[in-house]
């Protein structure tokens, strides 16, 4: 009785039956392990960091200067709406850039992993 509450109140994945335990028993264990099984490199994170490092060591760099901040004020100020719209669009472009060299990479990962298995 105490076995079957403990297994029913399990999820399915815990839930381990007995002859599950023995065919883990009767297999030897393999020295490596499958290409499935080994975690994947999360290329987005990567890559976001290091956009978003570079953008904090520009930010910083800003910061640290006497009278750069003034020079950036200035700049901003004497920006026309076109030069506005024409900045925001590279902005854009590069955020999109690195989403799709993101997508690429994650590609290419599930590429190899394929040709692996």
């Amino acid at each position: 009785m105490t076995d079957e509450l403990e297994t029913r109140d399990l999820p399915d994945a815990f839930a381990a039956s007995d002859d599950r335990a023995g065919d883990a028993a009767s297999t030897p264990a393999t020295a490596a392990a499958p290409a499935a099984l080994l975690p994947r490199t999360r290329w987005a994170g990567i890559v976001w960091g290091l956009v978003f490092a570079a953008v904090a060591t520009a930010g910083l760099w800003l910061a640290s200067g006497e009278g750069r901040v003034d020079d950036v004020v200035g700049w901003i100020r004497s920006l026309t709406v076109a030069s506005a719209i024409g900045y925001s669009a590279l902005v854009v472009g590069g955020i999109l850039l690195v989403t799709g060299l993101v997508g690429l990479l994650r590609r290419a990962q599930r590429a190899v992993a394929a040709r692996s298995q």
